[in-house]
């Protein structure tokens, strides 16, 4: 009886404080929404905070952002949204490829036998405590020398088997009956086909995860973009934002105001992946 009765209150408990803990997530998000309803010389003397000045706030930086007009209505066209289309661009071509080829190598490594196998292992271990910017310049001189600078395939090609990626993928497909790769050989697939009819449907939640991630990491990339790219119609949102940086804080607004909207990707690649990811959470609860 005690236990039941203390049930209501413990679910009590955990939501009160789940709804704090998302009052606290919400915060930030609040502080750079009313951001971008201010000026920018407001947002160079005060920053970014909690207080709703109404009198003081605008939507300016909105018009400008999505048309070009400026404040005293003249048209000054900006490279915002050609910057968000190559930004799209790249996670979607990258964010692929990588989730492809890194799940490729962690099911050669999981389910192969071959010699060399741990060796290689411990050097995706070895290259995940690597920062990058250790490896920028040998990267860098390679990517030169190939001939791809001021390119996207420059920006993606060295991020295409992420070892972390590698590794998370790896620990997934450890967990997965080798009875049914073979049961796979046995009806006639080929090794291709076991991959991708019999595993890549398995790693639906694993590839739901990494996907957030890869996502995230390749929208947000400013240091290596910034290095390999030169011409400033193929700049990705964080290069292209930190162009508009002013010490005058004239272009304030506009970074809050198209950081803001370049938040809703990630947001979308989250809400996707949000059911696949509690169905990898849950996939192990019911048994029977």
């Amino acid at each position: 009886m005690n236990r039941k009765a203390s049930n209501p209150v413990s679910r009590i408990l955990l939501g009160v404080f789940f709804a704090i803990l998302c009052v606290l997530f919400l915060i930030p998000l609040y502080a750079l929404l009313l951001g971008t309803f201010k000026g920018g010389a407001e947002l160079f003397v005060s920053g970014l905070n909690l207080n709703p000045t109404f009198e003081l706030l605008h939507t300016k930086a909105w018009r400008y952002l999505f048309t070009g007009v400026m404040s005293n209505g003249e048209l000054n066209p900006h490279d915002y949204f050609l910057w968000y289309k190559n930004s799209l661009l790249v996670v979607l071509v990258q964010g692929s490829l990588t989730l492809l080829l890194s799940s490729m190598v962690a099911y050669g490594l999981a389910k192969y036998n071959f010699k060399g196998k741990n060796a290689i292992f411990m050097c995706v271990l070895m290259v995940m405590m690597v920062p990058l910017e250790i490896l920028m310049l040998p990267m860098y001189t390679q990517v030169n020398a190939m001939g791809l600078r001021n390119t996207y395939a420059g920006v993606m090609l060295p991020f295409l088997v992420s070892m972390s990626a590698v590794f998370f993928f790896r620990q997934f497909l450890t967990n997965i009956p080798y009875e049914m790769i073979e049961a796979g050989r046995i009806d006639g697939c080929t090794e291709y086909g076991v991959f991708f009819r019999i595993i890549m449907p398995v790693m639906k939640p694993a590839y739901a995860s990494m996907a957030v991630l890869t996502g995230m990491g390749a929208w947000n990339a400013l240091l290596w973009p910034m290095l390999v790219l030169s011409d400033m119609k193929k700049y990705t949102i964080p290069i292209g934002l930190n162009t508009l940086w002013s010490p005058y804080g004239n272009n304030y607004d506009l970074m809050i105001t198209g950081s803001c909207f370049a938040i809703l990707p990630l947001l979308l690649i989250y809400l996707f992946a949000q059911k696949f990811i509690v169905e990898g959470m849950t996939a192990g609860a019911v048994k029977g």
